[in-house]
């Protein structure tokens, strides 16, 4: 698949090199700094050279990772192994960039003979590397033989592992990007779900998890009274059996120990605010600006949202804040020329005001289209809330010693980039 790797830094200097299949250094790394000249620091992430020569790279920080390639490999499985490669390093010594490839040196040519075999991808998590593969050298001594599990077909968990207390966490975590026009129309909405799992079960444990998904029900001939979800963008850990997915679309899969993100989705659709915030401006002579800030939550009233913090920005030039307000607690920070308005719970169906007078000591500049506005921010988080309704309907536990387990599910909704325009 891949026939040398290269880092080098930003001019295209080789700071290291692993070849696999017999090229000549100095030749390949020559072409690949031309390469770099040629576009003026701006280097696509596959480059031809000829005679079937492939470049495929990616930047971080002050290196790049540079994968040479003379066969028709998948472009996008070598950009996939690249970046976990800068996960396994920075997994190691922290943060990716010249001086720590120089510091550990001999450590990243292990991973890299450990990660790669004649050109061909192997071992890429960090947990099962680190089992044998130590920054300390005289521990490398006693770990000669590599571990079971890396010899196994599933190399993601190792065998033999015994907790006391066998239960497994999952949390449904939705993010909620959206913009809204200043008169409350939803320009743009967008849901960013991930699943996470904390793993603490014994043995070598088989779970099997269903969603209400709405491509089920049809593949099933189903009609459920309860809302479905469909799901796009789905992206797995490589623990879940991705045959049978696209088969049956059961989520079925034997999980590493400890924390992992078994999933991720979108859903591209419209959905409603769960926060309407109003701000108007009063200006006085020039001399004093006053805002009327209002906050209306429209979710159910049982649902409760925590850490609730509004953003309002003001002109660069206020000075002498003035807050009123009976909900939460308000405060100017000067660096950032924003009121954040800090409330701890917001109950669903409820309206809070801020009453904010700052001084313009300054002649102060034309004023802003709205256009040109900074928008506010909210920032918050809702427990036992999803915003498109994707429910956990079972999630089994199935082991050979046939112990109990205990499931909990969880499901949290944030902010993502969560931006309404000023009027």
């Amino acid at each position: 698949m891949l026939s040398s790797i290269y880092i080098t830094d930003l001019q295209g200097q080789v700071i290291l090199f692993r070849n696999y299949r017999g090229d000549t250094p100095n030749a390949v790394a020559e072409l690949f700094q031309q390469k770099l000249a040629d576009r003026d620091e701006v280097l696509r992430p596959v480059v031809p050279v000829g005679d079937g020569l492939h470049f495929v790279s990616v930047k971080h920080n002050n290196v790049y990772l540079v994968a040479v390639t003379q066969k028709n490999s998948h472009c996008a499985a070598v950009i996939c192994f690249l970046y976990k490669l800068v996960q396994v390093m920075q997994d190691y010594f922290n943060e990716l960039e010249q001086e720590s490839i120089r510091d550990n040196f001999v450590l990243v040519y292990e991973l890299l003979d450990e990660m790669m075999d004649f050109g061909y991808p192997q071992i890429t998590e960090s947990k099962i590397l680190k089992a044998y593969i130590m920054n300390d050298a005289h521990k490398l001594a006693e770990e000669v033989r590599p571990p079971v599990n890396v010899t196994q077909t599933v190399n993601w968990r190792a065998p033999g592992i015994k907790h006391k207390r066998n239960e497994v966490f999952l949390d449904v975590i939705e993010k909620l990007n959206i913009l809204v026009s200043a008169t409350g129309m939803v320009l743009q909405s967008e849901i960013i779900g991930q699943l996470a799992v904390r793993c603490f079960l014994s043995g070598m444990p088989e779970l099997k998890l269903g969603l209400n998904d709405k491509v089920l029900f049809e593949l099933q001939n189903r009609s459920s009274k309860s809302r479905t979800v469909e799901m796009e963008d789905v992206k797995f850990h490589q623990c879940v059996r991705l045959a049978r997915f696209e088969n049956d679309r059961t989520i079925s899969f034997i999980p590493p120990d400890g924390e992992f993100d078994l999933m991720s989705y979108r859903l591209d659709t419209k959905v409603q605010p769960l926060f309407v915030v109003q701000a108007h401006t009063h200006s006085h002579s020039r001399s004093r600006i006053e805002f009327s800030v209002k906050l209306r939550s429209n979710y159910k009233p049982k649902i409760c949202a925590n850490y609730v913090d509004v953003e309002v920005p003001v002109p660069k030039d206020a000075d002498s804040p003035v807050f009123k307000t009976k909900t939460g607690e308000a405060k100017y920070v000067p660096e950032r020329d924003v009121i954040v308005w800090k409330m701890k719970l917001v109950p669903g169906q409820k309206e809070c005001f801020l009453r904010a007078e700052f001084g313009l000591p300054s002649v102060s500049a034309e004023e802003a289209s709205e256009a040109t506005k900074p928008p506010i921010r909210v920032l918050f988080e809702i427990p036992h809330f999803t915003v498109s309704g994707i429910q956990v309907r079972y999630l089994k536990v199935t082991e050979s010693s046939g112990y109990e387990a205990l499931p909990w599910v969880r499901y949290i909704t944030q902010n993502g980039e969560y931006q309404i325009r000023m009027v």
